[in-house]
């Protein structure tokens, strides 16, 4: 580890001479590279620095036991030598988790598409259920969500919803949600009071720029026609839905809930763009297969991540082995202790990887 840190401020410094010369100055495009890098190594550059300054001064602490002390000295220089090898620890462990490697698509904007699944009408209320849990939990940390797609079922639920949630740090958040997630409860429709097993599929995918998925004009098919409500009957008298269809992979987005059919399409193809970029990763995802099974689950539509169980008052999430009985407060929004564990667990997957 320390001879990674070692290039990391070697680089740090080139950089900082870099930014320095007249010549990559009015080199607009280079310098702004160069600073976009720099500023990306200072937290790691700051925090070694004050490691290796608490070392020196830890080996010179542990010199003067070597000296003739008073039993008072002794006792002062002890606690300092034990207070500076815990700060030295803990500078140690920051310094492992800064050199992890970062995800590119953490910090982006995030399109979730949720899906009833087994369990009819009342796997719709749960796919309702986990729309109102994610923007709940999106209103928590200040971000704003917006409906992109939707076909609602008339009782509350849906039988399918986009929406992107718009925050710094939203895909980081939300990515470990895809995977079915299993609701047990005596549905509204039941007379007889049996309990039900239904399911959802959740999809999380970062908003893509148009620049990271270059999609050519002739590959697509755009298809418009009148938006419908619940039953099908007609909720718009001109032609103002939008699906695209993209040939070469058959991949469809359709958006209908706006009125203008030109942010119809524009959020059809936002929509698209998300899709397609899943699509070449989880081909990657399969060329490094043995890599992903390391992770924290695989990210699988038909993965079983989470149950929740109504009358046990449980929310069980399956990769981690972590059970709460806090289940309205959860779907209340309150789902930052299963992020925070699942975040916690691919950290550590990540960190028996770094030196």
């Amino acid at each position: 580890m320390l001879e990674k840190l070692a290039r990391v401020e070697e680089r740090y410094e080139e950089l900082n001479n870099l930014l320095a010369d007249p010549g990559i100055a009015t080199d607009y495009v280079r310098a702004a590279q160069y600073a976009r890098e720099q500023s990306e190594l200072e937290q790691v550059v700051d925090t070694y620095r004050r490691y290796k300054r608490l070392q020196q001064e830890l080996e010179a602490t542990r010199a003067m036991l070597e000296e003739d002390l008073s039993p008072e000295m002794l006792e002062l220089t002890t606690e300092e030598i034990t207070s500076l090898g815990r700060k030295t620890q803990e500078l140690e462990e920051k310094l492992r988790l800064l050199l992890v490697p970062k995800d590119p698509k953490d910090e982006k904007n995030v399109i979730v598409e949720i899906r009833a699944g087994t369990g009819g009408e009342e796997a719709g209320l749960f796919a309702g259920d986990l729309y109102r849990m994610y923007t709940r939990n999106a209103e928590k940390h200040g971000w704003t969500t917006q409906i992109l797609s939707s076909s609602p079922t008339g009782i509350g639920g849906f039988k399918e919803i986009i929406f992107l949630v718009q925050g710094k740090g939203a895909f980081s958040h939300l990515k470990h949600e895809s995977g079915v997630h299993r609701v047990q409860r005596v549905p509204i429709t039941e007379s007889g009071g049996r309990i039900h097993t239904s399911a959802a599929t959740v999809a999380v995918l970062p908003e893509i720029d148009e620049v990271e998925v270059k999609i050519a004009p002739d590959d697509l098919r755009v298809d418009v026609f009148r938006a419908s409500g619940h039953g099908g009957q007609s909720v718009n008298t001109t032609d103002s839905a939008v699906r695209i269809t993209h040939l070469p992979t058959g991949v469809v987005a359709t958006c209908q809930d706006e009125r203008s059919q030109l942010q119809n399409k524009l959020r059809a193809m936002a929509i698209l763009r998300a899709r397609l970029y899943d699509m070449e990763q989880r081909k990657q995802w399969a060329e490094m297969d043995a890599e992903r099974r390391s992770q924290v689950g695989t990210g699988e539509r038909s993965e079983k991540i989470r149950t929740y169980n109504f009358p046990q008052n449980r929310v069980t999430d399956h990769r981690i082995g972590l059970t709460s009985h806090r289940l309205e407060e959860i779907l209340d929004g309150d789902l930052d202790e299963f992020v925070y564990q699942l975040a916690s667990a691919e950290q550590a997957a990540k960190l028996q990887k770094v030196g």
